[in-house]
């Protein structure tokens, strides 16, 4: 069967608002430091009302990811639920116009586009308020098969593993990819979203992924105990393991063998938004264009310092030209 894509990735299309924020805001509106929480309309509406300026962008986990891997020359597709509004027409135009197939077709039942409201603080720390909005109901039916057999890999967001539909979506993605002896890759995305749904998240692991992302918080709360004792478990259960630790770099677990890449330095660190998103998106590139283990790690690492060098989780620089410009 011909490889048409590298990765299509599948997750909630977003439009991200970011602003500044100190930790009394967060606290004195309910909010986790770093962690995110969803939203309903309503509550959308009042604090983005509370908000400072804010920057607006496409976002989405997997939809950075799927934007990520295009910079860096990849062929990516993306499959997400966006509604037939303003916000739903940027979020098209955006994940387009960097290189990435964005067909999946609009809601059109009032419900609008997905937001997610991110507060950073002065230590660069995202706290997330998301709404959902349209991206909730994707649903089988929007998992073109054809999309998801020509592609290497179908990474999968783990914050839409919320909503039943789009579960069905996930299952039915991953049997596809397994059917054509393709690869699936999940992104645990964030240890609330693991606490929600742990024995389910559990479950889909050990079934159907072979390459799974997760950071120390996410990987403990899937499988508990500390980072090496999580870190051994994940082996059992998943091909590739894919583990990042911030500052204290990233580990990828693999045949036995376990690899380890420092963090690539910045001169500031001024928003981690994104910064996960696109590590995955340095290592699936390397991964499917046959990199070894150590060096899809350290082209996640190049991506992931890019990112969190300015505010907003989509490139600034031309990460095909620094991947080439730092030997990779």
């Amino acid at each position: 069967m011909t490889t048409a894509y590298d990765v299509v990735g599948i997750g909630n299309a977003i439009v991200d608002v970011i602003a500044k924020a100190d930790e009394a805001f967060l606290t004195a509106n309910g909010m986790a430091k770093s962690g995110m929480r969803l939203i309903d309309a309503a509550q959308s509406e009042e604090l983005y009302n509370k908000m400072g300026p804010g920057l607006e962008m496409s976002g989405g986990s997997a939809g950075n990811t799927m934007a990520g891997i295009a910079g860096l020359g990849g062929k990516g597709a993306f499959i997400g639920k966006v509604a037939h509004d303003q916000l739903g027409k940027v979020y098209r135009h955006d994940i387009r116009a960097v290189g990435v197939r964005f067909d999946t077709p609009d809601l059109t039942d009032g419900t609008p586009t997905g937001t997610c409201l991110i507060l950073v603080t002065p230590d660069a720390h995202r706290t997330m308020n998301t709404f959902l909005g349209a991206c909730q109901l994707l649903t089988p039916d929007d998992i073109d098969p054809a999309l998801i057999q020509s592609a290497q890999v179908t990474y999968l967001e783990g914050y839409l593993w919320d909503p039943p539909a789009a579960k069905e979506a996930f299952l039915k993605a991953a049997k596809l990819a397994h059917e054509a002896g393709r690869k699936v890759a999940l992104s645990l995305s964030d240890a609330f979203c693991v606490h929600r749904h742990h024995e389910s998240f559990l479950e889909l692991v050990r079934d159907h992924i072979d390459i799974l992302f997760a950071n120390e918080s996410e990987i403990t709360a899937l499988y508990g105990g500390d980072f090496e004792s999580a870190a051994a478990a994940a082996q059992r259960d998943v091909e590739v393991v894919v583990l990042t630790k911030g500052e204290q770099g990233a580990y990828v677990f693999t045949g036995g063998q376990r690899y380890h890449v420092n963090a690539e330095p910045v001169a500031q660190v001024v928003d981690t938004t994104g910064a996960g998103d696109l590590f995955a998106a340095g290592f699936l590139f390397g991964y499917t264009n046959g990199r070894d283990p150590e060096s899809c790690a350290r082209l996640g690492a190049i991506c992931a310092g890019e990112i969190i060098s300015h505010y907003g989780a989509r490139s600034e620089a031309n990460l095909a030209e620094l991947a080439k410009a730092k030997g990779m």
